[in-house]
């Protein structure tokens, strides 16, 4: 690593920490007085109120960063504009390649760092920082029971599943019916059980009745008090249904929650197009700083910006990226785009428009 590559990181570095330092604050100040009214409703005491907030940092890292590093893009190579460092760069024969390497080189690492912290840290202080919410500042007691989001599921490709409550952690449902369809999709077996539990040799339904409706007509009623089932889902997955909320879920969680699922032929457009995206988003990083560089060097391959031409830049094309994105996760979710497809489509075209913008680049 040449001294002068060392010399561009160390001066984009600390822009970029003094970006990512402003944007931060800004955004915590702001959520702070968003939420400061409903904290004291609730009498919440400072200590549980700032470990609220540092539990919430990484995830507030992970959506200013992209910004940050653009902003610090743009800022620098103005800066290196006004003391005609580019200038002299050029006249040694240093090509804009060269020039944009340690720029990619520091997004590509901040890249990979908010992949990793979307994948595991991210979704487990924000599930803490709920938890904190909750129960320490508003004072909430857990329920012995919740009726879950969707009452209704498909189990294998001929079974439906009614419940009427869950119990936290999901290993207890509350009045659970099962509906056994023939492959004609007539009913064939009911189960009505007041509850089913998670043991160790798998799901037990506890005080019911099982009927089997016969193809004459006749029906034939039994009563049980335990009755083995057979249940793909686990707790998780049951207590996932209270709330699917994918920002507390890792990476790995999302896959495996889903892949359950299409194991039962049911589709979950919602949560696949969150997965991708939150693949996809980390690299944003990279897709802003190809943007930022043939913005910043596109007239003349040497000009640079003032720093209010790239704060108001770098504001525009992340409010830009961000419609974009949203726009596209949106379309995801209803089932309008494939959620891959969804998940990537902001990154894509950004990347054009940024590979584009550098080919316009005077050399």
């Amino acid at each position: 690593m040449s001294i002068l590559f060392r010399y561009v990181i160390r001066e984009y570095f600390k822009i970029f920490a003094m970006c990512g330092s402003a944007l931060m604050t800004i955004y915590v100040v702001i959520d702070f007085f968003e939420k400061v009214r409903r904290f004291l409703h609730f009498d919440a005491e400072l200590p549980d109120v700032l470990i609220y907030f540092i539990l919430r940092m990484p995830g507030i890292f992970f959506q200013i960063a992209p910004l940050a590093l653009l902003m610090a893009t743009l800022l620098t190579l103005g800066t290196l504009s006004r003391n005609h460092e580019i200038t002299a760069m050029r006249s040694c024969g240093i090509s804009l390649y060269w020039l944009a390497s340690p720029f990619l080189f520091l997004s590509l690492l901040v890249s990979f760092f908010l992949l990793i912290f979307s994948a595991t840290v991210i979704p487990l202080s924000n599930a803490q920082a709920e938890q904190v919410r909750s129960v320490k500042i508003e004072k909430r007691v857990e329920p012995l029971s919740v009726k879950p989001v969707q009452s209704w599921a498909r189990i294998g490709n001929q079974t439906l599943m009614n419940i009427e409550s869950i119990a936290p952690g999901g290993a207890r449902l509350s009045g659970v019916h099962l509906y056994h369809l023939s492959s004609t999709f007539h009913l064939d077996e009911l189960m009505e059980a007041k509850e089913a539990r998670y043991t160790d040799n798998g799901w037990t339904l506890v005080e019911g009745v099982r009927r089997q409706f016969l193809p004459d007509g006749s029906v034939i009623a039994s009563e049980f008090h335990i009755l083995p089932v057979q249940l793909s889902q686990i707790p998780e997955d049951f207590a996932r249904w209270l709330s699917v909320d994918p920002e507390t879920m890792t990476l790995h969680d999302i896959r495996q929650f889903v892949n359950r699922l299409g194991r039962d032929g049911i589709g979950f457009s919602r949560l696949q197009t969150d997965y991708y995206g939150r693949i996809a988003f980390p690299f944003v990083t990279i897709v802003l700083v190809i943007v930022g560089i043939a913005l910043s060097l596109r007239r003349s391959g040497v000009r640079g910006g003032s720093l209010a031409v790239g704060i108001g830049q770098a504001l525009l094309l992340g409010f830009c990226y961000w419609v974009t994105h949203s726009l596209a996760i949106a379309l995801g979710r209803s089932g309008a785009l494939m959620p891959a497809v969804a998940g990537w489509l902001a990154n894509m075209v950004f990347l054009t428009l940024g590979f584009y913008l550098f080919l316009k680049v005077r050399y």
